[in-house]
């Protein structure tokens, strides 16, 4: 069995002005690739594999067009030169957007499949919040989904959809793919799987698994960030046989139609004055607050200093702020020294609607890892302590903290940029409060900017009838 490897992961906010490019992607070529533990689950399988490109980035703002051709142009060279293959395993996200172009995972998945040809089986797993379109599901064999958010299956779901793929070349059977799209897209704040309905949704998925000529059912959340026409809820079904496949995608469908109006957000979730009037209440510790409309794992550009200057206008002390992405601001802290007093302008730097906060603060602790971008401060500006960050990126990581000699659990109330917390923030949260604050990614779903999204759709429209109606993947069409 010749199986290539490969693909293109991150999640796109087209509200955001900032443009990803090259530089914000790690990525993994040849046999870096099968080097990576990301992927050292593939070598179990006794195939011949032909390790292609990898590029992963923090989610954000669209991909610039240049750096999308750029590793698709390189990805297609190294598929060609793979050839000839049986099966092709992509690791994607689902919800890449790239300026003058609807569907990039679509354009994406298609170019391989121009490759490989109709005989070669297509394998992809995908992020439960990515977008799905007929384009994409034309090209597949096989598709799995996440069936958790917070995300703790990613591996899992990478596993299900090569193993799939290589007992599909073993046994010389062709699976094939149904999907159901479903006109509602909500949060994945409002449909976390530790909270109902979504939990019991996600649930019953492996019942129907079990089900005759069923491989592997799911549920896509859908990215509701993107305004583009693909935007949807759906079902997607990989399975044997047609009847059995088209039957279970329409039944999940129906059952997330029929829940949409009642996901909720699991945290206790106001505006932001109203939960730091909560914050400043409690005893309890650590009190953990989400910025939830600049968090960067779902979008959000990171550089917002709204919550800070709220916390500092209420002179609140013990607070850590984890954090905040400004590369001038982490520059002047390191042409500084620690423990020097600097005149800082923390914030603002990326989006041009957000505006700084002027503070007198104190270095605490500057961390060189050797790369520029990577660079981090830390800064104390009265009772709050906040981490500056160079690069876009989150704090949800205990090893986030620790490596700034910073203890999350010690604090009265831990501020970071996040929706619904990762799963090591949210088992010390005491409590959990989220604040619905400005950003590119907020919570405000109904009054959206809408002009490209296909209508109608739940929650944006909410007097209109739905019967699910599956679709075939192209290999099934005949």
């Amino acid at each position: 069995m010749r199986i290539a490897i490969g693909g293109i992961h991150t999640e796109c906010s087209t509200y955001s002005p900032v443009l990803m490019t090259v530089d914000d992607f790690k990525v993994l070529r040849g046999e870096e690739l099968l080097g990576a533990a990301y992927f050292d689950f593939v070598h179990e399988s006794g195939a011949d594999l032909l390790p292609l490109l990898h590029a992963r980035a923090v989610p954000g703002g669209p991909v610039s067009r240049v750096a999308y051709e750029a590793f698709k142009s390189e990805f297609i060279e190294r598929l060609k030169a793979a050839l000839p293959l049986d099966g092709l395993y992509l690791a994607m996200h689902g919800a890449v957007n790239v300026k003058g172009m609807d569907d990039a995972e679509g354009d994406w998945i298609s170019a391989a499949r121009a490759v490989v040809g109709d005989a070669c089986i297509v394998a992809a797993s995908y992020d439960l919040h990515g977008n799905v379109s007929q384009t994409i599901v034309d090209q597949l064999d096989i598709f799995a989904a996440y069936r958790t958010a917070p995300h703790i299956d990613v591996r899992q779901t990478m596993v299900r959809a090569w193993a799939m793929l290589v007992d599909a070349l073993k046994i010389g059977e062709r699976p094939g793919v149904a999907w159901a799209p479903v006109p509602v897209l909500w949060p994945g704040e409002r449909t976390s799987t530790e909270d109902e309905p979504a939990k019991g949704l996600y649930a019953r998925l492996p019942e129907f698994d079990a089900r005759d000529g069923i491989l592997d059912a799911n549920l896509m959340i859908g990215y509701v960030w993107a305004d583009e026409p693909r935007a949807t809820a759906c079902a997607v079904v990989t399975g044997k046989d047609k009847a059995a496949a088209i039957a279970a995608a329409e039944a999940i469908a129906l059952s997330y139609w029929d829940a949409r109006a009642d996901f909720r957000f699991g945290p206790v979730t106001r505006p932001l004055d109203e939960v730091l009037d909560i914050a400043q209440n409690l005893s309890s510790r650590p009190v953990i607050l989400a910025d939830s409309a600049d968090n960067p794992t779902g979008g959000g550009v990171g550089d917002r200093a709204d919550v800070l200057r709220a916390v500092l206008s209420r002179n609140l002390t013990g607070v850590l702020f984890a954090g905040i992405t400004d590369r001038p601001t982490v520059d002047a802290c390191f042409t500084a020294v620690n423990s020097a007093r600097v005149t800082l302008s923390i914030g603002g730097s990326l989006d041009p609607s957000s505006q700084p906060v002027d503070v007198e603060a104190e270095i605490l602790t500057l961390d060189d890892p050797g790369i520029p971008a990577d660079r981090q401060a830390v800064v104390r500006i009265g009772g709050v302590t906040v981490i500056l960050a160079a690069r876009r990126r989150p704090y949800h990581n205990i090893a986030d903290f620790t490596r700034l000699g910073l203890d999350p659990k010690s604090v009265g109330l831990l501020v970071v940029k996040s929706g619904y917390l990762s799963p090591e923030l949210a088992p010390i949260a005491n409590p959990n409060l989220m604040a619905l604050t400005d950003g590119v990614v907020g919570q405000d779903i109904e009054n959206l900017v809408s002009l490209r999204r296909q209508r109608p759709a739940f929650p944006f429209d909410r007097d209109f009838a739905y019967t699910p109606e599956a679709r075939l993947s192209a290999s099934w069409k005949d």
